[in-house]
């Protein structure tokens, strides 16, 4: 499963990934996101977070990893757990000066059982919380310095 979406923000480029590139700046722009911690890293690829979300009233913790980090045009970052693989993948270009587009993608793999059944339990929420967090993003972009 995926969600994906593209917007604009206005807000310079290299401002807009490196916010984005800290990937505990999740509690400001995520729905889902109850709490992330970086507990590895200098930011970079390699660098390491333990995320707790939160979706359809069942709290999830992921470990997630920097595995791209190409400043300022890609991140992306993999979360995993026993059960499931999560991956956020970002890409940047600049409009101009002060505008960025993003296009943000979300990859979900889940264990057997849970795949058999998540499209017909999660499939619209998913769209509904990419949207959501379209929403959150461009604001918490929006209030930075």
């Amino acid at each position: 499963m995926h969600v994906e979406r593209t917007f604009t923000v206005a807000r310079p480029v290299e401002t807009v990934f490196d916010y984005l590139s800290d990937f505990s700046h999740t509690e400001d722009w995520d729905p889902g996101t109850v709490e992330t911690v970086r507990t590895a890293g200098d930011g970079g690829v390699g660098t390491s977070y333990r995320n707790t979300s939160q979706f359809r009233g069942r709290r999830v913790e992921l470990t997630y990893e920097t595995t791209v980090h190409q400043r300022p045009t890609e991140l992306k970052f993999r979360g995993t757990n026993a059960s499931a693989t999560a991956t956020d993948w970002l890409r940047f270009t600049r409009v101009s000066d002060d505008a960025t587009r993003i296009h943000y993608r979300a990859d979900f793999e889940f264990s057997l059982l849970i795949r058999l059944i998540a499209p017909l339990v999660i499939g619209r929420k998913l769209d509904a919380l990419a949207d959501e967090t379209v929403d959150t993003l461009t604001r918490a972009l929006l209030h930075q310095a």
